[in-house]
């Protein structure tokens, strides 16, 4: 890894798992024996823009308990479960009364200490039928470069592995209260999901891995499995159900999809809440933003979910010929120069005549769907702007939505790794072209960090570009550097069992 003195890279990580028992799984005993479906991953980032030091968002809570690990690289590191917080602590302020604190806010600065050492501790130490992502120990690494914020948390014991990079724009205050709440959020939600399954006698599946198509679809969201598209109803959790094969194992699939998605409503509404109460004081937080995109592994089962422009790409071998590998976009990409974001937003303001101005919605944002960015969401947050910061004519808000598209991917033998990036990346490559350096580096440098290869690929073909060396383009500081490029965040997770070596380890 480059030192964090030469100001090259903001965060290199990377980990490498066991299959269950401590041995590698023939396909056979695949589903018998290894619960993951994942056997080694590395991140890498590299930021462009200048950012202040953290942000005191939420009473400066966030700021000082939590964020600070995120200011440099990280191994991944052991984090047992902390009986010292409860759920109580982290609870949202819609899930309490309005004197509550926000979600991620701990009730008392002596809390705080207890967050040092990491921002993702556990909020209680429950056994592993408790809960869909509780562990009694989990792995964690995270950073921060720029207004980019990255996070990855597994456990490989017990087969999942949670993986999110939160693109921040007009500051880092949306990027900085994602990375220190929506992780715990969703595994809230997944919590109270569990109980309300036991409660309806419907079991979490044991079987990761079910054969056929998946039987059941999610309302107004985008997938890109072959699904029946028969017509459903809502059932008691508040999932879209159809009507026939109602598995639990679908059940349980359809209720992490809404899981999911109502984390981020709940992120987004606490957010927006204490953009109110501060805007008096720092009116530039009604327009800061972050996109947001999540990678949940579960078993055999990918889920994503994304908001805005970064991409999570899959590589699957493509025909008999194991060399030729397909690149799969996950993710949708929502901005104006997605023709049916367009066309959508069009639909959704048909009295605003100027909903797309000079390539942008309002004249302000290519992106059609983002975390935040509240003054093209609430005409009381636009009018806390003054003079040309203000939106004109906010005639039928919102215009930015906070409707992720939502995907399930069963992960098959053909698979061999998602790329999670910002959208940095794809300003200088295709995902074709990724997807063939990756493989090309794994082949080569099978335990070196193929994320940190492909942001130096980035820097080297960034300054080629602007006719400078290497060295010239690393010598303009931050800020300056966004003339050239973006800030950049990669997450490679290679897939499957086959790969494990004898040992586990985790590296930097």
């Amino acid at each position: 890894m480059v030192s964090k003195s030469d100001g090259k890279f903001n965060v290199s990580f990377g980990y490498q798992c066991l299959g269950r028992k401590g041995t590698a799984c023939d396909d056979n005993e695949k589903v018998q024996m290894c619960k993951s479906s994942f056997f080694c991953f590395s991140g890498a980032a590299l930021s462009a823009n200048f950012t202040l030091a953290n942000t005191n968002i939420c009473n400066g809570l966030i700021g000082t308990g939590i964020l600070p690990s995120l200011d440099s690289p990280k191994t991944f590191q052991r984090v047992p479960s902390s009986p010292s917080l409860s759920s109580l602590d982290i609870l949202s302020s819609s899930m309490q009364s309005n004197t509550s604190n926000l979600s991620g806010c701990i009730s008392s600065q002596s809390d705080c200490s207890d967050w040092d050492a990491s921002m993702l501790k556990s909020m209680s130490a429950p056994s592993n039928s408790e809960g869909f992502l509780n562990a009694m120990e989990v792995e964690i690494a995270g950073g921060a470069a720029g207004e980019d914020r990255v996070q990855a948390v597994c456990s490989e014991e017990n087969g999942w592995l949670f993986c999110a990079i939160y693109d921040g724009f007009n500051g880092r205050d949306a990027a900085d209260f994602l990375a220190g709440t929506l992780y715990e959020n969703i595994r809230l939600y997944l919590n109270t999901l569990n109980s309300k399954m036991m409660t309806s006698n419907i079991m979490m599946p044991d079987d990761f891995c079910p054969d056929g198509p998946l039987p059941y679809l999610i309302e107004d969201h985008s997938f890109h499995e072959n699904m029946s598209l028969e017509a459903s109803s809502i059932n008691d959790m508040g999932v879209a159900m159809v009507q026939k094969e109602e598995g639990s194992s679908d059940v349980f699939k359809n209720c992490v999809i809404s899981c999911l998605e109502q984390a981020l409503a709940q992120a987004e509404s606490d957010f927006l809440y204490m953009v109110e109460q501060e805007m008096d004081d720092r009116p530039d937080l009604v327009s800061i933003g972050s996109c947001v995109l999540v990678v949940l592994i579960h078993g055999q089962d990918l889920y994503s979910l994304n908001l805005g422009d970064s991409r999570a790409i899959l590589a699957k071998t493509k025909g008999i010929n194991a060399e030729n590998l397909e690149a799969i976009q996950l993710t949708d990409c929502h901005s104006v120069d997605n023709e049916a974001e367009r066309m959508r937003l069009l639909s959704d303001h048909p009295d605003d005549p100027k909903i797309i101005s000079h390539g942008k919605v309002k004249g302000k944002l290519k992106l059609t769907r983002a975390f935040g960015v509240g003054y093209l969401k609430k005409k009381k947050l636009n009018d806390a702007l003054m003079g040309i910061l203000q939106v004109p004519n906010l005639l039928s808000p919102p215009y930015i939505s906070t409707q992720p598209s939502l995907n399930i991917h069963r992960i098959s033998k053909d698979d061999q790794f998602v790329l999670v990036a910002s959208d940095g990346l794809f300003d200088f490559f295709s995902n074709e072209e990724v997807v063939k350096i990756v493989r090309s580096f794994i082949i080569t440098s099978p335990s070196s960090n193929p994320a940190k290869f492909l942001v130096e690929q980035l820097m080297s073909r960034a300054a080629k570009r602007a006719g400078l060396s290497l060295e010239e383009l690393m010598d303009i500081p931050a800020g300056m550097r966004r003339e050239y490029h973006d800030d950049v965040t990669v997450i490679v997770i290679l897939l499957g069992t086959g790969h494990q070596t004898s040992t586990a380890s985790t590296h930097q």
